[in-house]
């Protein structure tokens, strides 16, 4: 398995540093507002990559970290007039609300940069002592020019390097690059107590601390968007390593943008969508699909009706799946589905190429589209749709996305059926039938809607 590296530029090998065990940090969300969709991707790049680990057979351990201190968040609390934790707790629940909509699986470690204070002032109080940092008035900066290799993830040349991202400009800094790892108390501020007075982390030193108190001072892979590269990431590994001596992550990868109209997507710019707003709108799963017919690395330009097209062809599949009972289990060994299984794994370790790994779903799922209805019981036939579920679900397709408890598989099989029955009633203007199939919908407790792009249904209980 072959993974672009950012710091080294190039594909390398992914090797663990345990054998048969991935362990992996991805930097999550500030919780200051809802999600959007540019989270939406990077929630789901890194969700697929830890699937797809999973399903080759390794162990993996994954941590996900929330940033629940931060200006914008003291900014928020401060407007409403309430404590920052209240604001920081409230998008916490909104974010998992938001994940569990899209079909993201949670971190198995979900670290709060709040209840990880002692690491954080043992990472700095190491940095200090190695005079790798200083103190100035209750506040503690890193002192880049003391890590020689600072810029080596980003490729920024120290000499040349402008001032970064949320890096505020100090005279009282010995070079304006230095970046803080403890900010002095001030007033309406949440703040904790230190060796240097009453302050709060900066914002690059929670995840080091956090990614060392979970998976050890190195570790296999470490995600994020690219926009993470600098400074946050460069500052990760330069207080990391200053203090241990040792590599901090072996391997990077970083996901691009989602552009709308071009534009990079962000609160900044005021040109969000909030993913609460296109789940309303688009089948969750078909908007998985459609950011993974795109390469991890590169940006995608968000459009309406690609969603609705990737809708469309996810229901082709859905309906295939649904004329085969789910027996579960792992792929059946079979000879002919072998070049399917084996094209699919070429492309996934071949950096998580998912536009690649989709196109054979899709070239699997019409030959079996080919069958007869009459030859749709034989063995060979539910092979095949076992196996075309089992590479599906490496990728988090074919899963309903509800946050609330759903049907039991039989059921959802049964939902299926009866929808994509009442679709082709529907493209055959049999309008008596497709009442008839709506009513024995709603007898299971289910709400279907009609879209251009076929319908979506909603299980709200017998």
């Amino acid at each position: 398995m072959k993974v672009y590296n950012t710091l080294t530029r190039s594909k390398d090998d992914l090797v663990p540093m345990t054998p048969g065990e991935i362990r992996m940090y991805v930097c999550g969300v500030t919780v200051y507002d809802l999600c959007h969709i540019g989270h939406a991707r990077s929630a789901i790049v890194f969700d697929v990559i830890v699937r797809y680990l999973r399903h080759r057979g390794y162990r993996v351990t994954f941590v996900k970290n929330f940033t629940d201190v931060d200006d914008k968040i003291i900014r928020r609390a401060n407007e409403e007039g309430v404590d920052a934790r209240v604001v920081s707790e409230r998008y916490v629940e909104e974010f998992r609300v938001d994940m569990a909509a899209i079909g993201v699986l949670p971190g198995d470690i979900e670290p709060k940069a709040t209840e990880h204070i002692p690491e954080m002032l043992a990472l700095i109080e190491r940095l200090i002592a190695g005079g790798m940092a200083y103190v100035v008035d209750g506040d503690v900066y890193f002192e880049v020019r003391r890590y020689p290799p600072y810029g080596k993830l980003s490729g920024k040349n120290l000499d040349d390097l402008m001032v970064g991202a949320r890096v505020d400009v100090d005279e009282r800094k010995r070079d304006p690059r230095d970046f803080a790892l403890w900010k002095a108390a001030k007033p309406g501020e949440p703040s904790w107590d230190s060796p240097w007075g009453p302050g709060r982390p900066g914002w690059h030193i929670e995840c080091s601390a956090m990614a060392m108190r979970y998976l050890g001072e190195s570790f296999d892979l470490h995600g994020g968007g690219e926009d993470l590269i600098f400074p946050h990431h460069e500052c990760e590994i330069a207080q990391a390593e200053a203090a241990t001596r040792r590599p901090f992550a072996r391997v990077w990868v970083h996901n691009g943008f989602v552009n709308l109209r071009a534009e990079k997507m962000s609160k900044s710019l005021g040109n969000t969508l909030n993913i609460r707003e296109i789940v309303k709108r688009h089948d969750a799963v078909a908007l998985r699909l459609w950011l993974l017919g795109t390469h991890y690395r590169h940006p995608v330009e968000y459009a309406e009706e690609r969603l609705q097209e990737s809708a469309r062809a996810l229901d082709r599949l859905r309906r295939l799946v649904a004329a085969a009972p789910d027996e579960g289990g792992s792929i059946p060994d079979d000879p002919e589905l072998r070049p399917f299984v084996e094209r699919f794994h070429e492309a996934m370790d071949d950096d998580f190429n998912t536009p690649g790994a989709v196109a054979v779903l899709f070239d699997l799922s019409h030959e079996l589209q080919r069958v007869p209805d009459s030859d749709r019981a034989a063995p060979s036939f539910r092979r095949g749709v076992a196996t075309l579920r089992s590479l599906a679900r490496a990728l988090g397709l074919l899963e309903r996305t509800v946050s609330a408890a759903g049907p039991s598989a039989e059921t959802e099989a049964r939902i299926v059926a009866l929808v994509s029955e009442r679709d082709e009633a529907r493209r055959s203007r049999n309008w008596k039938r497709s009442d008839e199939l709506r009513g024995e919908l709603t007898n299971l407790g289910v709400t279907v809607e009609d879209s251009p792009s076929g319908s979506r249904w909603t299980w709200k209980g017998a």
